[in-house]
């Protein structure tokens, strides 16, 4: 499994905006979507990621506990789903009802959401406030698949706590690491590699 950081893009980055069908409704969703809602997690994400399974409950939990907040979650795989077939949409349908998510999870065939994002791995956290400027991009906590550290979604939180009752956001923000995301063949993108 190859080790992969986030690229950490620039805070004050304008949400890039994207038209992704979710995988079990197959409603397309898009920016406006949360057009309502005070902020906005995008998270990327995939099935066969030791890194995403190792997290999956606490993201799970995330969409549970900000239901009824003001926050709106996004997940997206980006995943080329010919080689790697637990990320198609059809096997993403069975983790969303598998875990209970709240959120919409959808699949962005093209890769093209993903590039626009700059996002490098599974799982990369992206936070934006009202006006859709990234906030926060990093890690969901400092626990890792073999380091024995709990999994308390800590560094997450304590942002999207930050952006909702509009204080000064985390200093310290460390990238995400985790598997890097599938590139369809010659669809690798710059940024990557």
């Amino acid at each position: 499994m190859a080790l992969t950081a986030s690229t950490m893009l620039p805070l004050g980055t304008q949400a890039p905006d994207f038209h992704l069908p979710e995988v079990v409704s197959g409603e397309t969703i898009s920016l406006s979507n949360f057009a309502d809602k005070k902020a906005l997690l995008v998270m990327f994400i995939c099935r066969h990621c030791p890194f995403v399974k190792h997290v999956q409950e606490q993201l799970a939990l995330l969409g549970k506990n900000y239901y009824d907040s003001d926050l709106g979650i996004v997940a997206i795989s980006a995943n080329d789903a010919q080689n790697y077939p637990d990320d198609a949409p059809e096997s993403l349908q069975v983790m969303v009802k598998e875990l209970g998510f709240k959120f919409p999870l959808c699949y962005d065939e093209t890769q093209e959401t993903a590039k626009a994002y700059t996002a490098a791995c599974t799982p990369d956290f992206f936070v934006f406030n009202h006006g859709r400027k990234l906030v926060y991009r990093g890690q969901l906590d400092d626990s890792r698949p073999s380091n024995g550290k709990p999994v308390t979604g800590a560094d997450l939180r304590a942002a999207i706590e930050a952006v909702l009752a509009d204080k000064p956001m985390i200093d310290e923000q460390k990238p995400s690491v985790g598997c890097n995301i599938k590139w369809k063949s010659g669809n690798e993108p710059s940024y990557f590699g």
